[in-house]
């Protein structure tokens, strides 16, 4: 029998965030990981073949081979392009808010 590891694969939606810890083999990758937590059918919005993964936050590929501990991670599409949304703030004449600081000075 061969050697395992813990690893463990998350995904989150705005409404949930689901981390299935599992033990996999040693010479596993990050695609079979997240074939064998079955985070699918939790998530079946999750598109695997199309889906950015990580380990930690930083971008992987799906068949690169993990380490115990690995947090693996399955990021969801973007709702809109951040350089854009800048784009178009800068466009209107908007400005982001940075925190308590620009809340309490709006209020004077």
């Amino acid at each position: 029998m061969s050697e395992l590891m813990t690893v463990e694969v998350a995904y989150a939606t705005p409404e949930e965030q689901q981390i299935i810890a599992l033990e996999v083999p040693l010479e596993c990758t990050i695609a079979k990981a997240i074939e064998l937590s079955r985070i699918d059918e939790v998530f079946p919005e999750i598109d695997l073949d199309t889906a950015k993964v990580g380990i930690f936050g930083k971008l992987a590929k799906p068949d690169a081979g993990l380490v115990a501990g690995d947090r693996i991670e399955i990021y969801r599409k973007l709702i809109a392009d951040p350089k854009e949304a800048r784009k178009k703030r800068a466009a209107d004449g908007k400005t982001m808010k940075k925190g308590a600081a620009a809340a309490n000075a709006e209020k004077k």
